[in-house]
C-alpha cells in the first residue's frame, strides 16, 4: 500500500506520433526515476505507447493504491482540464481501491522562463538581445484561457531580459499563426527574430513551427530568422515536475479557474459551462478501438 512517503509519481503526457518526442518523454521519466526515492511511471492519453492505462496498471501491480498524477502540460487546456482527469477516473474504476492526487499544469513558472531564456541564449548572444524580436510559439487551443496563458508567458519573458520585444503566436487552433507572428515582428521593425517554441518535447507540431519559420525566412531573405530548441529533457524541468509532485501530495493546488470556460460563461463559449469531462479514446487501450487523429 502507498504511504505519503512512498506515493509514486505518475507523469501523464498527451502523446505524439513523432518517435523523437516519445523518446524524449521516456528519457524524462527515467530522469525523474533516478532522482526521486519513489516509483515513477509515465504514460500517454493518446497517439502513442505507452498508454496511461499501462503505466497505472504497473504501479497498481506493485501494490500502490494512491498515485500523484502530474500532467505534462504547459497550459491548462482541454487535455489538462478534462481528458486527463477523465482518463484517471476510468483507471480508478478499473482498479479497486485506487485513488489519485492531481497536480497542476507546469506553466507559467519562473523555472520555465529560465529554461526558455537558456534556449534563447543558445541561438542568440546576449549582445544581440536589444536588437532582436522573439516570437514565442505555443501549441494553440480552442480554450481562450489556455491561449491567454501563452500570451502571459510571452510578456513575462519580455520583462527584464533585454530583448527588443516578445510576441506570442500559435502553430494550431488559434491566431496569430507563425507566419502572421513573424510578419507582425517585421512590421514592428525587427530585422532579427528568434522563433522560440513553447513545447516540452520534440513532436510533429514543433517540427511544423520550424518548417513554417523556414518558409517565411525563404520569402524574406533580408531577415535574420533563427529557431531555438524545445525545452526538452533536462534537470530544470525535472525540478519543476518534482515541485508539482510535492504540491499534489500536500494538496497545495492553486489552480486559477477565474476564466475557465467550463466554469464561467465567456463570450462565444457559453455552451461549455458545466460540460462533463470525458477521457480521450486511446488506440492502445483495450477498452477502445481507435484514437483521435491529432498531430503532436
Amino acid at each position: 500500500m502507498s504511504t505519503p512517503e512512498r506515493t509514486p509519481l505518475l507523469l501523464v503526457g498527451h502523446g505524439t506520433r513523432d518517435d523523437a518526442g516519445v523518446a524524449d518523454f521516456a528519457r524524462f521519466v527515467d530522469r525523474l526515476a533516478g532522482r526521486l526515492p519513489v516509483d515513477v511511471a509515465g504514460g500517454f492519453i493518446e497517439l502513442s505507447p505507452p498508454p496511461l492505462t499501462e503505466a497505472v496498471a504497473g504501479l497498481y501491480a506493485k501494490g500502490h493504491r494512491r498515485v500523484a498524477a502530474v500532467p505534462m502540460m504547459l497550459v491548462a487546456a482541454g487535455h489538462g482540464k478534462g481528458d486527463i482527469p477523465g482518463a484517471m477516473a476510468r483507471e480508478v474504476a478499473r482498479h479497486p481501491g485506487l485513488s489519485y492526487a492531481y497536480g497542476r499544469p507546469l506553466g507559467p513558472h519562473p523555472v520555465l522562463l529560465d529554461l526558455l531564456a537558456e534556449r534563447l541564449d543558445a541561438v542568440l548572444p546576449e549582445s544581440e538581445r536589444a536588437e532582436t524580436a522573439v516570437l514565442l510559439v505555443g501549441r494553440g487551443s480552442t480554450d481562450p484561457d489556455a491561449n491567454a496563458e501563452v500570451c502571459k508567458v510571452a510578456r513575462l519573458l519580455w520583462e527584464g531580459r533585454g530583448v527588443n520585444m516578445v510576441e506570442p503566436a500559435f502553430v494550431s487552433l488559434a491566431r496569430p499563426g507563425v507566419p502572421d507572428g513573424l510578419e507582425r515582428c517585421r512590421r514592428l521593425g525587427a530585422t532579427k527574430i528568434v522563433v522560440l517554441p513553447y513545447f516540452l518535447f520534440a513532436g510533429i507540431l514543433p517540427d511544423r513551427v520550424v518548417a513554417q519559420a523556414r518558409e517565411y525566412a525563404d520569402r524574406h531573405p533580408g531577415l535574420d530568422i533563427r529557431t531555438a530548441e524545445v525545452i526538452g529533457d533536462c534537470d530544470g524541468l525535472a525540478d519543476l515536475v518534482s515541485e508539482r509532485y510535492e504540491e499534489a501530495l500536500a494538496g497545495d493546488i492553486r489552480m486559477n479557474c477565474d476564466t475557465c470556460v467550463y466554469r464561467i460563461a465567456m463570450p462565444g463559449f457559453e455552451d461549455r459551462v458545466g460540460l462533463p469531462q470525458l477521457p480521450h479514446h486511446h488506440p492502445d487501450d483495450p477498452a477502445h478501438g481507435h484514437g483521435h487523429a491529432h498531430a503532436h
